[in-house]
């Protein structure tokens, strides 16, 4: 029943900024939530309308603003109409988030989810909340491909720069250990730790708030190291993050735009490491590195 619906219109803005648009749309009078997709850097406006009349209106209000605000820098992209019911207006966000098939032995699925797995294997659920990690954005995908591709070769694991700790889970489902995380975040580590409980693994994996340029942890290094984070604090803590990694050791290194990549291999060549393997994915690139 229509009744039970609200209409509704997306808006993209992917300057990552809450504000300019807020403004905007208060400034129109229109009942809108946003949300902040972290992992691709994207803040989502959702206009919300009681009738689908109203909510032609208000696409053809937005479009004809869309051309007013770009004189003010804020360019959207605009949705088609959609419907949700009035009991979940608060949690649209949801709709961006789909399953993620790591492998036939992983599959990544937000909790409120409920597809069935292949055979044998095993399923990762996660809340992201406001935190970096749901296996849709390349570098995070690329990350969770290297933990099921090392999986029984490398056995201690450092998930650093955890977001949602959706890597440490992974490792932890895929019988890695020990197993260590942090993130700068407290938000974000306390996001880790309800993921962990949600997967059953919380006692498999070490969460820690720390950050790159002087985290140590436990005195073992590991065999395998993740460091999902932006390109320029990995070459500031270049020699640190080598500092975790075992010998014989494996290092991925992801979250870096495209033209900054060659700028980390120059860093780490100077670490000591060398490039085994890159992977280009849009306007982000990753890699695999190892002692020289």
């Amino acid at each position: 029943m229509t009744d039970d619906l609200l209409f509704a219109i997306d808006l993209a803005d992917p300057s990552g900024e809450f504000e300019p648009a807020s403004e905007l749309l208060n400034a129109l009078e229109m009942e809108f939530s946003s949300f902040f997709d972290r992992e691709n850097c994207t803040v989502r406006h959702t206009v919300y309308a009681l009738t689908e009349e109203e909510a032609q209106e208000n696409k053809v209000r937005l479009t004809d603003a869309l051309v007013q605000w770009k004189e003010f820098g804020v360019e959207l992209e605009m949705g088609d109409i959609f419907t949700i019911a009035k009991s979940d207006w608060s949690e649209a966000w949801k709709k961006y988030f789909k399953p993620v098939e790591i492998s036939d032995k992983l599959l990544i699925r937000p909790s409120w989810l409920d597809d069935a797995p292949k055979a044998g294997q095993k399923v990762l659920q996660i809340n992201p909340g406001m935190s970096f990690g749901t296996g849709q954005h390349a570098t995070t995908n690329y990350c969770l491909k290297c933990i099921d591709r090392f999986a029984g070769s490398a056995k201690s694991l450092l998930d650093a720069g955890c977001g949602s700790g959706i890597l440490a889970i992974a490792g932890a489902l895929l019988d890695y250990g020990p197993i260590d995380a942090f993130d700068f975040d407290p938000e974000a580590v306390a996001v880790a730790a309800e993921n962990a409980e949600l997967n059953q693994v919380k006692d498999l994996i070490n969460l820690e708030v720390g950050n790159a340029a002087d985290w140590q942890g436990r005195a073992e290094k590991y065999d395998l190291v993740c460091a999902n984070i932006l390109g320029h604090l990995l070459i500031a803590f270049r020699f640190n993050i080598v500092s975790w990694v075992a010998p014989g050791g494996t290092l991925v290194l992801s979250g870096i735009l495209d033209r900054d990549f060659d700028k980390v291999c120059a860093a780490f060549s100077e670490a000591g490491m060398v490039e085994i393997e890159r992977f280009k994915d849009k306007d982000w690139t990753s890699g695999i590195f190892r002692f020289a």
